[in-house]
């Protein structure tokens, strides 16, 4: 029986014909549905993933600890950042980054240290040799830490870092290398 009048119920007219649904053409119902959200600064997708080559530099260079070799740059660049009022803490000293029509960022960078030099990220494939993250002020990343915020332009803006190869107190031992650096925005 059930079976029966569901099949009954199929053949009956729907209705939408008592209102013209189906005489004057093709009709449809569009379902519009989304979220306003407040934007905050977005990191351009060119910036997501970066490979930054080092160039060549021969053991000579690194004779002793804290030598350097030649410093490479990088960039982050970031989109829809609005005007907006700002405000945000630096971790390290407390003071207090404020701006009535700019937005702030704080970056903090995660990889594995160097064991001989901890503010150093570890290089895989060699020894002696950390690299060293420096921000736009030429101050050192704290490797796991927010770094001072930093004001952005409103539309578009950049954050300029350098990777520095660094002598560690590890016997050197020359070879290819690499290491891989993850990084955090934070807006406030």
């Amino acid at each position: 029986m059930p079976l029966t009048l569901c099949a009954i119920l199929l053949w009956l007219p729907s209705s939408h014909a008592s209102d013209n649904w189906e005489i004057e053409g093709s009709h449809g119902t569009l379902q519009v549905q989304g979220n306003l959200t407040e934007s905050a600064c977005r990191l351009d997708m060119s910036s997501a993933r970066q490979d930054v080559w080092m160039k060549d530099t021969g053991t000579a260079r690194l004779a002793v600890p804290g030598d350097r070799a030649a410093p490479v740059a990088f960039e982050m660049r970031l989109t829809d950042c609005l005007r907006t009022q700002a405000g945000q803490r630096d971790g390290r000293t407390g003071a207090l980054s404020w701006s009535s029509v700019q937005p702030t960022v704080s970056v903090s960078f995660h990889a594995p240290a160097d064991m001989d030099n901890p503010q150093l990220v570890k290089a895989q494939g060699v020894s002696g040799l950390g690299l060293r993250l420096l921000d736009s002020r030429g101050e050192d990343v704290r490797l796991g830490s927010r770094g001072k915020p930093l004001f952005l332009t409103p539309g578009h803006s950049s954050l300029y870092y350098t990777v520095i190869p660094e002598r560690t107190s590890a016997p050197l031992l020359a070879g290819a290398y690499r290491a891989a650096v993850d990084f955090q925005l934070s807006y406030d």
